[in-house]
């Protein structure tokens, strides 16, 4: 009974940005959970590679590659989806990207891209899913959101607003989708061996201060994330909803 809460067999789940880093390690953890996997990116060559790579593996997985900043897209690939009799039953919106400068220094359209990929595309992508979650009767939609979702650092301002505001779209998504049956939860990585971060891992004196400053005295893995993410696309969290669980060894809890 315990290990079954946990199986997402039958359960197929789209996640966005998930050709490499932290959604492909979600990918095929929820892959070896028994999910069917809907891969999403936007290097067409990439994305079949990622998939070739996890059907090698034995898993169930297709692609859909669309821009998560293209609604008119976003709504192509769903009404795809829909024609091939596929349903998402669980949504991860994971993609997402960084722009590192000065406030005084930013230019409004680098906000606003950082905005849109980080913080509208799940409002979009996670309104199109629902839509026919509700229509179903349940679904689970994960958002990933960072220790920036709860704490400001200097130079990255649109990526602390767009993760701050993924925290209150999840508890948004849970007021309003929850009486049909849907869960909408939030995952809060720390700092994470990525692409993303490739530069500050090479940094010293960054890498020391992440190491100083988080009770683990490392940087998180990506697979670190798998658990949380089964869990929360599982029947295991059936009744938990619009929360956000840090996964960043400890930084968030000390000062």
């Amino acid at each position: 009974m315990s290990t079954s809460l946990f199986d997402l067999t039958g359960k197929t789940a789209l996640i966005t940005g998930s050709s490499r880093g932290l959604g492909r390690a979600i990918a095929e953890g929820m892959a070896a959970a028994g999910a069917r996997i809907v891969l999403n990116g936007t290097d067409a060559a990439r994305l079949e590679t990622a998939i070739g790579e996890l059907a090698g593996k034995g898993y169930q997985v297709s692609g859909s590659a669309f821009n998560v900043n293209d609604e008119a897209a976003i709504e192509a690939a769903f009404e795809k989806l829909d024609d091939d009799g596929v349903a998402i039953d669980i949504l991860v919106n994971n993609a997402g990207i960084q722009f590192r400068k000065p406030m005084v220094d930013l230019a409004t359209a680098d906000w606003q891209r950082v905005i849109d990929t980080n913080l509208t595309s799940a409002f979009v992508i996670g309104r199109t899913a629902a839509r026919r979650m509700i229509a179903r009767g349940h679904g689970k939609i994960i958002n990933i959101g960072s220790l920036t979702s709860e704490l400001a650092r200097a130079t990255v301002a649109p990526y602390t607003v767009a993760k701050g505001g993924v925290k209150m779209l999840t508890k948004a998504m849970a007021a309003e989708w929850g009486e049909h049956g849907l869960q909408a939860n939030a995952i809060g990585p720390g700092y994470m061996l990525t692409d993303m971060n490739e530069a500050l891992v090479n940094n010293p004196q960054f890498d020391s201060w992440v190491k100083a400053r988080t009770p683990a005295r490392r940087w998180g893995r990506p697979d670190e994330l798998v658990g949380t993410a089964i869990y929360l696309a599982s029947d295991a969290s059936g009744y938990v909803n619009g929360q956000i669980i840090y996964v960043d060894g400890g930084m968030i809890s000390v000062l």
